[in-house]
């Protein structure tokens, strides 16, 4: 029988995970740091961050099912969905390509709280930045996207990578530093986290299949149904969000708690190398 606590470290996790990972605060730096405090650390809980990852990809799936039904029924035909296509594989190649080659290395040096606390301060200064200049859109639509842009892009979500980063942050600033509406940039994102999110999985998947234990199915569905329920408020709660204002509230939410971890750990309030 599955520990009562193990099940409640799995709704909070999967919470976690679902409520962060499609907005730009980074959902492994939570993840990691939660699972820390927690004490919920080591092999069976990586694969359990797999499994709850695996549930938010399907929330966005699910929210965009009719668009993504129609791109696939009318590829052949219409250009604006052959545009998207190539645009989410433009955008995709660039951490499907760094991923493979630097995999362990990301893994092993910095999986740790306080690279991730790092990079959330860095990441929020970077949203600062990009909000507080001049502002000029380029591309209104996600149809108006081009594939160059769509390749900067890209590029801009590699550096998510660095755990702290946020894949979400990284695209949806780059892309407003590419010219990007706020909306924009923000749905492009959703659609690249599909094959992202697909192949980063399916890797992971490779890689720990071994690791998996039919006793842990309970812990899988707990917080895969709440990583999949909050995701997908978040994703709708999102889009609302940026057409009436901007990022800034992301940025200070991730400097003043990227900050909070680093002052914890410099004054020694909590051993953040505990459980490594």
């Amino acid at each position: 029988m599955t520990d009562p606590t193990q099940l409640l470290y799995a709704l909070i996790l999967g919470l976690v995970e679902g409520v962060t990972e499609f907005l730009p605060i980074s959902s492994t730096g939570h993840l990691i740091i939660a699972g820390q405090l927690l004490g919920f650390t080591g092999e069976k809980a990586k694969v359990f961050m797999i499994a709850i990852q695996l549930a938010a990809i399907f929330a966005v799936v699910w929210e965009y099912r009719v668009r993504l039904g129609h791109v696939v029924a009318t590829l052949h035909r219409e250009p604006a969905s052959q545009r998207l296509a190539i645009n989410l594989m433009a955008g995709f190649l660039p951490a499907a390509v760094l991923g493979f080659l630097f995999y362990k290395q990301i893994k092993f040096y910095l999986f740790n709280p306080i690279v991730v606390a790092s990079a959330l301060v860095i990441g929020g200064v970077l949203i600062l930045w990009a909000e507080r200049r001049k502002h000029v859109i380029t591309t209104e639509g996600i149809d108006e996207l081009t594939w160059r842009r769509a390749l900067a892009v890209g590029f801009a979500q590699a550096l998510a990578m660095i755990p702290g980063t946020s894949r979400s942050g990284a695209t949806i600033i780059g892309g407003l530093f590419l010219g990007l509406s706020r909306k924009t940039a923000a749905e492009f994102s959703f659609f690249l986290a599909i094959p992202t999110m697909f192949a980063a999985t399916a890797y992971d998947l490779y890689k720990n299949w071994r690791l998996f234990d039919v006793h842990d199915v309970p812990l899988f569905v707990v917080g895969g149904i709440a990583a999949f329920v909050s995701a997908l408020i978040a994703v709708r709660t999102l889009i609302k969000f940026v057409s009436r204002h901007d990022y800034t509230l992301f940025a200070w939410y991730r400097i003043v708690f990227g900050g909070v971890v680093l002052a914890t750990a410099y004054f020694g309030l909590v051993d953040w190398r505990a459980g490594h």
